[in-house]
């Protein structure tokens, strides 16, 4: 890189500057010399703390004000959480770096006055115990396997979410995901990981990604390189399965995906709000060797393909081409078997609660 400096959009939460200074310290270690300069904004997600994440009617919560940012050139980066990236980018923007990935899967968070037994789970947890989650999608999938429960809404960052848990007598246990309380140092915290029988994840849970203008190539080829070949391929086909899913915080949508041995595997789940109706659908393509592509063939490449909005120039296009292709394939089956209506029904739903608010 040149000798500017790289402004980076983040936001505020400790969580997320956790997040941005792990990239940034990536980054650093393939060039020492590169020099950086953090900027954080407040989200729509951020400042709206009173409503539900699916009643809002935003498809951007805690990204439009960094794209803007990025857009008038205020920031050359921004850090996120992968999952909190629509499945469409806004013109002349892409994902450019798709970090290792950190557990997906969700976890249970006991309130201190269950946390003493260590065998306590969702199964066990006393009829009309409280559950604090926004997520359509845990809702959904814990309704369905635990109607014993109760679930309400909890809203804040990671750190209020817990705090509400711990001063108040409200709820029995929240659900958060494994890689913020890992990141946070939290990891002691959970009490029971969330397997995909019990809960399939976000798309993207638990991957960091940078986002860039596509037109800026020297800074693409530079961040590109922290691309781990495995979160990304897994990530282009989740986010893939999404986009033609037409799915997003109002839509209960889960996925779990595997890549081992060039198979790459990917389920997707639709369901209703309250679990009653579920659709599933798994399939897997064999994916092209080699999957990571000589240093060369990506120092002479000028221009770039997007596969579910993301850039990988050092990773094979034809492997990125099968991932994508799958998650529409899943998507394509989910669509004929009904996610459609239950998709529709789904919005429905939340648009009327957030009209009543």
């Amino acid at each position: 890189m040149d000798s500017k400096t790289i402004k980076v959009g983040s936001r505020k939460s400790q969580l997320a500057m956790i997040q941005t200074e792990a990239v940034i310290a990536k980054l650093k270690e393939l060039d020492p010399a590169a020099t950086f300069e953090i900027l954080t904004m407040e989200t729509i997600g951020d400042q709206i703390q009173n409503v539900a994440l699916s009643q809002i009617g935003e498809s951007n919560l805690f990204t439009k004000e960094l794209e803007v940012a990025l857009a008038d050139g205020r920031i050359d980066m921004i850090v996120h959480s992968l999952k909190d990236l629509p499945s469409t980018l806004p013109p002349e923007m892409a994902i450019t770096a798709v970090c290792e990935r950190e557990d997906p899967h969700d976890a249970m968070v006991l309130h201190p006055k269950h946390a003493g037994n260590p065998s306590t789970t969702l199964e066990s947890l006393p009829p009309g115990s409280v559950i604090g989650t926004s997520s359509v999608r845990r809702v959904a999938q814990l309704k369905r396997k635990y109607p014993h429960l109760e679930f309400q809404d909890i809203r804040g960052n990671l750190n209020t979410r817990l705090r509400k848990l711990d001063e108040a007598d409200t709820y029995s246990a929240i659900i958060l995901a494994v890689a913020g309380l890992k990141r946070m140092g939290w990891g002691d915290r959970i009490s029971q990981i969330l397997t995909p029988d019990i809960s399939l994840y976000a798309v993207s849970q638990g991957a960091l990604a940078v986002e860039t203008k596509t037109n800026n190539q020297q800074l693409i080829k530079f961040i590109s390189q922290l691309h781990h070949p495995e979160t990304l391929l897994r990530c282009v086909a989740e986010r893939a399965l999404l986009r033609a899913l037409s799915g997003g915080c109002s839509a209960p949508v889960g996925t779990h995906s595997v890549l081992e041995n060039n198979q790459l595997s990917l389920t997707g789940a639709v369901l209703s709000l309250d679990g009653s109706q579920y659709l599933t659908e798994t399939q897997t393509v064999t994916l092209s060797t080699p999957i990571v592509l000589p240093k060369e063939s990506m120092d002479q490449s000028t221009s770039y393909q997007m596969y579910s909005s993301i850039i990988g120039p050092n990773i094979s296009q034809d492997a990125l081409k099968a991932a994508e292709d799958l998650g529409i394939s899943v998507a394509t089956k989910l669509h004929e078997n009904g996610a459609t209506e239950i998709l529709a029904k789904a919005k429905e739903e939340n648009d009327s609660k957030a009209e009543k608010k």
